[in-house]
């Protein structure tokens, strides 16, 4: 016999949004099992028996995918914008299957984005608890002091809090220009992060790139391309995800 799932998680395995929104949705009153309208959290069901619905519309086991885009500047991290920008969508050409972004990147922020129908993987990833390192190339103005650097690497107060340690290098300085390349590691996935973190030492992010989450690097991804994940590839996420999740809880 199989064991009964709780709701949010069939529908996120089901690829109808992440585990997150999918509890929203419950909470909303979106949700049918067997034609009962469920509005409250921890009820259980079988997706091989029961009929559940979304908004009326009967749910559907997807394939999983797990892409990757490097994302141009100036692209919306979302499925659709009101006010007709770009979104990553328009990059995904021949994915049929409704997929979003683990994670995201700004507006002004290019780079590696993964996309899923996986809410289970994407859950994994984001969750505070888990750690997974996200490396970025944050080009800024003028050219930070080594004890500033330190600071960030420290930690800096920013208004919703402290930043957890974090690992940076100089890349490049261009003294001509007036700014400079920084690599920077971060173990958090708070909004806006890196910018507001070089705003706190009062070097600006002029320009700012996503170059590896985790252990997975663009490499040789053109701007404006996607490719799909390898089973490997997911395998290593997910590993790296629980690893992190052990590490920090001890």
């Amino acid at each position: 016999m199989k064991a009964l799932e709780r709701l949010q998680k069939i529908l996120a395995q089901a690829g109808v949004a992440s585990r997150r929104k999918c509890e929203e949705l419950i909470l909303s009153g979106a949700v049918e099992v067997n034609g009962e309208k469920v509005t409250t959290l921890g009820v259980k069901a079988d997706p091989a028996t029961d009929e559940i619905t979304v908004n009326g519309k009967p749910i559907r086991s997807e394939k999983k995918i797990y892409l990757m885009l490097n994302k141009p500047r100036g692209v919306i991290t979302s499925a659709k914008d009101p006010q007709g920008r770009k979104v990553v969508a328009d990059f995904l050409p021949g994915i049929r299957e409704r997929v979003y972004p683990v994670g995201r990147l700004d507006y002004d922020t290019e780079g590696l984005l993964l996309l899923t129908n996986d809410g289970e993987f994407a859950n994994l990833l984001t969750h505070p608890s888990h750690h997974v390192p996200k490396t970025y190339y944050a080009t800024v103005k003028g050219v930070p002091h080594g004890s500033l650097l330190d600071q960030l690497k420290k930690g800096v107060m920013l208004e919703d809090g402290m930043t957890a340690p974090a690992e940076l290098e100089y890349q490049d300085i261009d003294e001509e220009k007036n700014m400079s390349t920084i690599r920077i590691t971060i173990y958090e996935g708070r909004n806006r992060q890196v910018r507001r973190m070089f705003d706190a030492i009062k070097h600006p992010v002029l320009k700012l790139r996503r170059v590896k989450f985790g252990e997975l690097g663009l490499r040789t991804l053109a701007r404006g391309q996607f490719r799909h994940l390898t089973p490997v590839e997911v395998k290593e996420l997910r590993d790296q995800a629980r690893k992190t999740h052990k590490v920090h809880k001890k």
